[in-house]
């Protein structure tokens, strides 16, 4: 009996299994016709139409390089824009575990460009050091700012980013004493709910500070600088993937509350014009930021991506001119090779100066015009490890600040997506099913532990090289290889000329 009902048992099964699979091989074989009749008939892709259906696999296959490039056949330090050594890095000291590694360095010495900090045959002990100091940013604006950390959150705007990844970013910079830049979506209330010092970032479209012609608003900036968490203002007027072209957010990623908060039309294109329509020489940026400053009783400066650098040169001018007091508070100096969500790949791929060449540039005519010490330097663009913003501080920079950095620290997995709305670990989408899967109290916690690993690294570089805090670091504390393979001090190469007046 239990024999006879097990015989029939496997029957059954076998019977269906049969079923099912004659049933999806038929749907199998009238797909397979379907695309071969589509692919032989369409005109559009040639490919397709001399190797139907074959032909499809060669979409799949690009779009699935990138990835297996990733995983599989790129070594540690080969890709862009971040290899997977600098990605483990992050990912490692956003967790706080051990970020040592053993045998031997996999960073080749021998390439022009590569920096070498040069360390003393006498470091200064931990005992010794003195913990670093604060600098006052905005000391003619009624409520100047000293920043805790050197190192802080570039701008994202929400929108760009997701509702857990704002809120995320914005608790974990709480935690770790830095700064929140919005980016020039506006000021949402997840930049807020986290508890962060705010830069609110005024981009070309004046977005959470406009009115309903698109200008400025006083009210909105007395509004906006009436919250305690604002602590500065930044003027953008270019952006290091994209100078000489406003932000970017397609519209399907324009839900009804980023409408509300930009003042724009939900599901359109978020495109901002290319510069402020009302700044067109240095005299008017410089009135700008005077009156952002008076309305808003803040520090105010401006971000840019050099490229003129006699426009430098002509900013220093006037400000001598006018008086030190009508400064920018700070520059915020992005480069070339920065990130964004969405950029002409003309732009990305050649408009602009690198940080390496640009910051010498500022820092030099700062240095030239005796204005050094009343603009501070806000360095930016690929800043995600210890060493580039030691560097960054030895050519100038008195902070440095990341976005792709603390990306990677919510756990960005570089999957190129950032443009659409399909981010696979919820940081760029605002699909919830998507979204689900960054959980805010551990993201906050990487972020704060990313932040603090980072300043306590550019301490440990700032000990070996022989000073007590990281601000003492200067040129003379790193050098750069040439084309001879060998190494000259960044001092030497960037030697500021000094202003005879």
């Amino acid at each position: 009996m239990e024999f006879t009902r097990l015989h029939e048992y496997f029957k059954v099964v076998t019977t269906l299994l049969v079923d099912g699979f004659v049933i999806g091989f038929t749907i199998l074989v009238i797909a397979i016709i379907v695309m071969y009749l589509v692919d032989i008939n369409q005109t559009s892709h040639a490919v397709r139409r001399n190797y139907p259906v074959v032909g499809r696999f060669r979409y799949l296959f690009e779009s699935m390089g990138e990835f297996f490039r990733q995983y599989f056949f790129a070594q540690d330090r080969e890709e862009l824009p971040f290899n997977r050594a600098e990605r483990s890095w992050v990912y490692r000291s956003a967790k706080n575990i051990d970020s040592t590694v053993a045998f031997g360095s996999t960073r080749s010495l021998a390439p022009p460009g590569t920096v070498i900090f040069s360390n003393t045959a006498f470091p200064k002990l931990e005992r010794d050091s003195v913990k670093g100091q604060t600098l006052k940013i905005g000391p003619y604006c009624r409520q100047p700012y000293r920043p805790a950390s050197i190192f802080n959150i570039s701008a994202m705007s929400y929108g760009a980013i997701s509702k857990p990844a704002v809120l995320a970013l914005s608790a974990g910079a709480r935690m770790a004493g830095c700064w929140m830049n919005t980016g020039e979506g506006g000021l949402s209330p997840f930049h807020l709910e986290g508890g962060a010092d705010i830069v609110m970032q005024i981009g070309t479209a004046k977005y959470g500070v406009r009115n309903e012609k698109g200008n400025l608003s006083d009210d909105k900036l007395r509004e906006i600088s009436a919250i305690p968490q604002i602590r500065m203002f930044e003027l953008k007027l270019s952006q290091g993937a994209k100078p000489g072209k406003g932000g970017i957010l397609p519209g399907e990623k324009v839900s009804e509350e980023i409408s509300a908060i930009r003042g724009i039309p939900a599901g359109q294109d978020s495109i901002s014009p290319n510069r402020h329509p009302e700044i067109d020489s240095v005299a008017e940026l410089l009135d700008t930021i005077g009156h952002i400053r008076e309305v808003t009783g803040k520090p105010t400066g401006f971000k840019i991506v050099l490229g003129d650098e006699s426009f430098i040169e002509e900013l220093c001018v006037a400000i001598n001119a006018r008086g030190i007091e009508s400064a920018p508070d700070f520059i915020s100096l992005d480069s070339a090779d920065g990130g964004t969500g969405a950029a002409p790949q003309s732009l990305i791929d050649y408009m602009g100066l690198p940080l390496r060449e640009s910051l010498p540039i500022l820092s030099n005519a700062l240095i030239k015009h005796n204005l050094k010490p009343r603009v501070r330097v806000i360095a930016s663009g690929k800043l995600v490890d210890p060493a580039s913003v030691a560097w960054a501080i030895c050519l100038g920079a008195d902070f440095a600040v990341s976005a792709r950095g603390f990306m990677f620290a919510l756990g960005c997995i570089q999957a190129l997506q950032c443009n659409k709305n399909t981010c696979p670990t919820g940081i760029t989408t605002h699909k919830r099913s998507l979204q689900k899967g960054l959980v805010v109290e551990d993201k906050a916690e990487r972020v704060k532990n990313y932040c603090h690993n980072i300043n306590h690294e550019v301490g440990v570089i700032a000990h070996s090289c022989g000073v007590e805090e990281p601000r003492q670091l200067c040129r003379r504390h790193a050098r750069v290889v040439t084309d001879t393979g060998l190494s000259i001090s960044l001092e030497e190469l960037h030697r500021p000329t000094v202003n005879a007046h």
